[in-house]
């Protein structure tokens, strides 16, 4: 998926969990997901492993285990629960981090998936991350920032959509569009910032069964949260979620600029290495010029 990626296979895990972590020598170990960031194996019955797969990341899956156990006492949905942070060694050169598992299954292979659960069980996570105290340290991340911030990059991969045949010229209105939101001037809120198909867990009845992937979880703009109100909802439930969540119309603007950003870099990025996550993308932006922007 990437230029630059780590040497990630079943074997090296398999040795640093039997050389820094004895304890699961015995536990069997498996490939269930290879993510955008981090490749995913099953460790026993109860745990996960997650192995970043660019050195750069690395810290990300740090962070993430240093406030995961902050956020959820205070989260209306299970997460993942940090057990253990290993260490580089000679075959792998980073941080890599043990979990518990969870159960559930990923939403984009779900059977059932019940839009309105999932807007109004995610518009309660939302709210429940925004109201936890925002402290003097928060974690660094490229979300929550203002939109502007993604000018460059997002111009420069507009014209790669015509290759799908999406229209670049609706795209560009709907980007400058949201560009032009008055900017958010209150106090930066708590956001998980990730909140895609790909970081769900559904239930058998077609809601939540749980949220993953804290990486670049941050402080700032609420609005960007609301990303997920795009990528990873309906028409309809995407009405539901704004009426709980109570966005207005600058905020909704913004968000809906957040959701075309990630998509806009997302479809030619991934559109052969990754194509499940690049059709996620295409219908985000489907999505966003559906919608109208009166």
């Amino acid at each position: 998926m990437h230029p630059d990626e780590l040497d990630v296979t079943e074997p090296i895990v398999r040795r640093l969990i039997d050389d820094q972590f004895p304890q699961w020598r015995d536990l069997p170990l498996r490939a269930v997901s290879w993510g955008t960031v981090n490749a995913v194996y099953r460790l026993g019955a109860d745990l996960c492993v997650r192995v970043p797969r660019r050195a750069e990341w690395a810290a990300a899956l740090e962070q993430e285990v240093r406030w995961l156990p902050v956020l959820a006492p205070s989260l209306p949905l299970p997460i993942p629960e940090p057990v253990a942070l290993g260490g580089p060694s000679d075959e792998f050169p980073v941080a890599w981090a043990v979990y518990s598992w969870l159960d559930g299954t990923p939403m984009l292979k779900a059977q059932r998936v019940d839009q309105t659960a999932i807007a109004e069980e995610l518009a309660g996570f939302v709210e429940a991350m925004q109201r936890i105290e925002v402290p003097p340290d928060p974690p660094a991340s490229n979300r929550g920032v203002p939109l502007a911030a993604y000018e460059e990059p997002v111009r420069a991969s507009i014209p790669g959509l015509a290759a799908d045949g999406i229209d670049v010229v609706a795209v560009t209105a709907a980007w400058e569009y949201a560009l032009a939101a008055p900017s958010w001037s209150g106090s930066p809120v708590w956001m998980h910032g990730d909140l895609m198909p790909t970081n769900l867990l559904v239930r058998g009845d077609g809601g939540l069964a749980g949220v993953l992937d804290f990486g670049v979880c941050t402080t700032g703009d609420p609005a960007c949260e609301s990303l997920l109100a795009w990528m990873t909802l309906t028409w309809s439930s995407r009405a539901r979620y704004r009426e709980l969540v109570g966005l207005d119309d600058a905020a909704w603007a913004r968000a809906r600029g957040w959701a075309l950003s990630f998509a806009v870099l997302a479809a030619p990025y991934y559109r052969r290495t990754f194509p499940v996550f690049a059709d996620v993308a295409r219908r985000a932006i489907a999505e966003v010029l559906a919608e109208s922007l009166e």
